[in-house]
């Protein structure tokens, strides 16, 4: 056995340290980059940033407060409420163009927000926001990070607005197409909704 394996955690991220510095000293950041892989360092960001991010509380009457910055509320309407309810229970990502797959599920939330509105005016609103042709979804998402914007920095906000997400696929030898999905990169176990949520 080597020395490696008896190292202890504390151990591998010195020796990791000294040969980041190496690499930044050889101006090879490009093989840091290769090293440590695009995901890792995706969840390294999420690691850093958790320091200033707060808890996000969904009361079971759909009010939005962000626990840690002094419990201040997150006004929004409820059909904003109820995009963004959506998205959070999809943390790998929704498409616009395919929100017509979730149109049960977002008049759901919908009609949970928006206690005293018609039935009728709800679902008008979901047709609306889930019309490929129709802008709506993309005002909803705009009023959305401009109340996150108002209540923060932008790089801290980036985690509570829906925003997009490229993924490749690949089916076959020859074909090749991207996912452009929306997601909330807030962390889940940021999330406090009991019960108001998918687990």
């Amino acid at each position: 056995m080597t020395d490696e394996m008896h190292s202890t955690p504390e151990e591998v991220a010195g020796q990791i340290k000294r040969l980041v510095e190496q690499l930044q000293a050889a101006g090879r950041k490009d093989l840091l980059l290769k090293a440590i892989g695009a995901p890792m360092l995706e969840e390294l960001r999420i690691e850093a940033a958790k320091a200033k991010l707060s808890r996000l509380l969904i009361t079971k009457d759909y009010r939005f407060y962000l626990v840690d910055y002094q419990n201040r509320e997150v006004e929004l309407q409820p059909v904003h409420k109820a995009v963004y309810l959506l998205f959070l229970a999809h943390p790998e990502g929704i498409e616009f163009k395919r929100l017509g797959d979730y149109r049960e599920e977002l008049t759901r939330y919908y009609m949970a927000t928006a206690k005293l509105l018609d039935k009728e005016k709800i679902i008008e609103g979901v047709d609306h926001l889930v019309n490929p042709l129709d802008n709506a979804i993309n005002e909803k998402c705009s009023r959305i990070k401009k109340v996150f914007l108002d209540m923060m920095d932008e790089y801290t906000a980036s985690y509570y607005i829906i925003s997009g997400h490229t993924q490749k696929r690949i089916a076959g030898s020859n074909r090749i197409w991207y996912e452009r999905l929306k997601v909330i990169t807030l962390p889940r176990e940021l999330v406090l909704a009991t019960g108001l949520l998918p687990e």
